[in-house]
């Protein structure tokens, strides 16, 4: 019977002993083993899976298969008869704080906004709840928190009940439950009844506290991210050392944060403009260089680390300016090879037909039209062997 394994009848056990009823290896050549009883949670309801050892051996992961619990073993087991076992029991605790600290919150979301819970998620870190919402309000996040705070202050029992699907009707639940034969029951009273299979607290006050941390859309639904318990302790400890940090960087006080990082956004936007107008001043005046030390119709240059950006820039400058010249530009960024081809108004040629021989010298991608063309591919080549070869079909 369910209710006989030792999670749910022991919850709080942290060491017991056990019979080796079987030990062997799956599809995966995994090592695991079958007790006779066990107090190891599998994973399942949204609830990771206990670890431990047994015989001193790490216990890896615990799942559920045809009825049977496997405790997959990091190495194999000398022993065949009997066994001692060791919950991580700060794993498990930590596992039953948030899991009860869920069916806090979704019931408060019930209780105040008629918000049902559609999916449950226990991470490392974080645990997060999607609901049934398009959109919440930060005051009706509030008032939720709120709520689920003052549940677990009231230190309500956390009572489990075994029922049949028969006497289902006899309980207020939150949601209908289609299992059948063994139903366990997970109540608050007067708050919250629901059915599951996790493992959870004696009582609400043993959740500590609970606090929504972010929320997000998904799916045209909303992810709540929270922490309970100990998580609770722990965010706090990383968050601030972030602001001690930030504080420190800033030279601020750390309730000024705000304020200096919005100076520090209003400086860097005042100097990336100062940057980009002497940018344009410099292509400006290299592209008058190249156009007086221009000998013929073609204005051909090679660069090293000069982006496509720069590169279109500062051939556009050289068409617009004088109508009668065909400017070939190439230059080598780390591993890529990228150029530019441009001409003058007056310019018969077509540029495409430049793009069109080269990008299969150098497997690369590009497009453009008669009058510009621009592209890039692997460093086949160097960027002076290009504009060669862009010359040459120039002529052609």
């Amino acid at each position: 019977m369910l209710q006989n394994r030792l999670y749910y009848a022991q919850p709080n056990c942290k060491d017991f002993t056990a019979n080796i009823l079987k030990q062997t290896k799956d599809e995966e050549d995994k090592t695991y083993i079958i007790l006779n009883q066990t107090a190891f949670y599998p994973t399942g309801g949204g609830q990771p899976h206990d670890t431990g050892t047994i015989n001193g051996v790490k216990v890896t992961d615990v799942v559920e298969v045809d009825n049977e619990i496997r405790h997959y073993m990091a190495t194999p087991l000398e022993s065949t008869g009997e066994v001692h076992c060791v919950i991580d029991w700060e794993r498990r605790f930590d596992h039953m704080q948030q899991h009860a600290g869920q069916h806090i919150l979704s019931a408060a979301f019930v209780e105040l906004l008629n918000l049902e819970t559609v999916s449950f998620h226990l991470g490392k870190s974080l645990v997060s709840i999607d609901l049934d919402a398009s959109d919440i309000s930060n005051e009706q996040l509030q008032a939720v928190e709120n709520l689920a705070n003052n549940i677990i202050l009231e230190n309500r029992p956390i009572d489990v009940k075994w029922v049949t699907e028969n006497e289902l009707s006899a309980y207020p639940l939150r949601k209908e439950i289609q299992a059948t034969g063994e139903i366990r029951l997970v109540i608050i009273p007067d708050f919250d009844y629901n059915g599951c299979g996790g493992t959870h607290p004696e009582s609400t006050g043993q959740v500590n506290g609970l606090k929504i941390l972010s929320v997000e859309k998904h799916r045209g639904q909303t992810r709540v991210h929270f922490v309970c318990g100990r998580r609770i302790l722990q965010q706090l400890h990383d968050k601030t050392a972030v602001v001690k940090e930030a504080s420190r960087l800033l030279s601020a006080p750390e309730e000024e944060i705000g304020q200096a990082i919005e100076k520090l956004l209003a400086n860097n936007h005042t100097l990336e403009k100062s940057i980009k107008e002497k940018d344009e001043l410099l292509l400006q005046c290299e592209a008058q260089e190249l156009i007086q030390a221009q000998q013929d119709s073609v204005i051909a240059v090679n660069f090293e680390n000069c982006s496509i950006q720069q590169l279109q820039k500062l051939a556009r400058l050289i068409a617009a300016e004088s109508n009668d010249l065909t400017v070939l530009l190439a230059a080598e960024n780390d591993d890529k090879l990228q150029f530019v081809a441009a001409k003058g108004s007056l310019v018969d040629a077509s540029m495409k037909t430049i793009s069109t021989a080269i990008l299969p010298k150098i497997n690369g991608k590009g497009g453009g039209s008669d009058a510009f063309v621009q592209g890039g591919g692997e460093l086949t080549m160097s960027a002076e062997n290009l504009i060669e070869m862009m010359k040459a079909t120039l002529k052609s």
